[in-house]
C-alpha cells in the first residue's frame, strides 16, 4: 500500500492504553474499553438528567428518555406482551446501549483515534447475544422446568420424523446467538468500511482535480452517511426486537 494510504479495516484496530494481566491474562484497558465504558457514562447521566425533573410538560432531556422508554415498552408488549414487562430493564439496556455504540461509531476519526466502533468486533456482539441467549434459555427453565425441552419437538410432526427433526431444533437454537452477534458486527464493518473506501475516493479526486469532479462522489458519500445512521438504528432494533422473541419464545413456549 502507497505510503499516506490507510487500509479501510484499520478503523478496527483494537490499541491497548493500559496493560494489565490477571494471572496470565491479557485484561488490558484498549480503546474498545474506553469506548464502552464513556457509553455507560454518558447513558447513565442522560438518563438522570431526563428523569431529574418529572415535569408534566417534559424538556428537552425528559422528552428524550420518555421516548426511548416508551418505545421499548411498545416493544416488549407488542413480542411479549404483558409478561414481558419485568424483563424491561434488560431489553431497554441493550436496545440503549447497543444503539449509542453505533451512532458513537459513526464519529468521524482516524485510525489512531479513540473513537472506535465497538460493535465492529464480533467479540463483542457475541458477549452480548451470549447473554441474551443464557437469559432467554434460563427464563425458559423457570417458567417451564424440564418441560421446557419440550421446546425442541415440533408439534404435529410424525414420530417416525422426530429423530430428524429433534437435532435439527436443537441446532437452530444453539445457532442463535452466532447469528445475532454476526448479524450485527456484519452491518457494521461492512458499512464503516464503504465509508472509508469513498472517503478515500472523495479525497483523492478533490486534490487531483481541484474539488470540482469530488462532488458527485461527496454527495454519495453523505447519502452513505445517512444510510449508516438509519443502519445503526435499525440494528440496534433488530437486537432489541429478536431478544424479545428469545424471552416470548421461552415464556410462552411459541414454536
Amino acid at each position: 500500500m502507497a505510503e499516506g494510504h490507510h487500509s479501510p479495516l484499520e478503523q478496527f484496530q483494537v490499541h491497548t492504553l493500559v496493560p494489565l494481566k490477571i494471572g496470565g491474562v491479557d485484561v488490558s484497558f484498549t480503546n474498545a474499553s474506553l469506548v464502552m465504558v464513556a457509553v455507560a457514562v454518558f447513558i447513565t447521566v442522560f438518563m438522570l438528567a431526563g428523569m431529574s425533573k418529572r415535569a408534566v410538560v417534559p424538556g428537552r432531556f425528559q422528552g428524550a428518555v420518555e421516548f426511548f422508554h416508551d418505545y421499548v415498552h411498545g416493544l416488549i408488549n407488542e413480542n411479549i406482551g404483558a409478561a414481558g414487562r419485568k424483563y424491561f430493564p434488560f431489553v431497554f439496556t441493550i436496545f440503549i446501549f447497543i444503539l449509542f455504540l453505533n451512532l458513537v461509531g459513526l464519529v468521524p476519526s482516524s485510525p489512531t483515534s479513540l473513537v472506535f466502533t465497538v460493535t465492529s468486533h464480533i467479540i463483542v456482539t457475541f458477549a452480548m447475544a451470549a447473554v441474551v441467549f443464557l437469559l432467554a434459555t434460563v427464563v425458559g427453565f423457570m417458567h417451564h422446568g424440564v418441560h421446557f425441552l419440550s421446546f425442541f419437538v415440533p408439534k404435529g410432526v410424525p414420530a417416525w420424523l422426530l429423530p430428524l427433526m429433534v437435532p435439527i431444533e436443537v441446532m437452530s437454537y444453539f445457532i442463535r446467538p452466532i447469528t445475532l452477534s454476526v448479524r450485527l458486527f456484519a452491518n457494521m464493518v461492512a458499512g464503516h468500511v464503504m465509508l472509508a473506501v469513498i472517503g478515500g475516493f472523495v479525497f483523492s479526486l478533490g486534490a487531483a482535480f481541484f474539488i470540482v469532479p469530488g462532488l458527485i462522489p461527496l454527495a454519495a458519500i453523505v447519502a452513505i452517511f445517512a444510510l449508516e445512521l438509519l443502519i445503526a438504528c435499525l440494528q440496534a432494533y433488530v437486537f432489541a426486537t429478536l431478544t424479545c422473541i428469545y424471552l416470548n419464545d421461552a415464556i410462552h413456549m411459541a414454536h
